[in-house]
């Protein structure tokens, strides 16, 4: 599981049948202090994320296994918008003030 920042829209006219229906979001990876890292990546939303939102994805045959995402030819799915965080102790980050603190 990695914290990601849903930065974009993939739209694709043309899909394999499997992935009729479902949206595709561009996630960019990130750290805890909210700094990019590695390249952006095409991830299925199985949450009905936004752009802009705090997410968390799964990749390899872990992105197979939500409901929308069964037997699908995904890499990448978003699995859950994040709402807060803490780290020791400590809440880092609030969904309704959207920054890491």
């Amino acid at each position: 599981m990695v914290f990601a920042r849903v930065v974009g829209n993939v739209v694709c006219t043309r899909k394999d049948d499997k992935l009729v229906g479902t949206k595709l979001l561009m996630v960019q990876p990130i750290k805890l202090d909210d700094t990019p890292y590695g390249n952006p990546l095409v991830a299925v939303d199985a949450v009905g994320a936004g752009e802009g939102e705090l997410v968390l994805i799964v990749q390899g045959s872990s992105a197979r296994q939500t409901a929308k995402t069964e037997n699908t030819p995904v890499d990448c799915t978003i699995f859950a918008i994040v709402d807060t965080i803490e780290k020791n102790g400590k809440v880092i980050f609030i969904k309704s003030k959207d920054k890491m603190e």
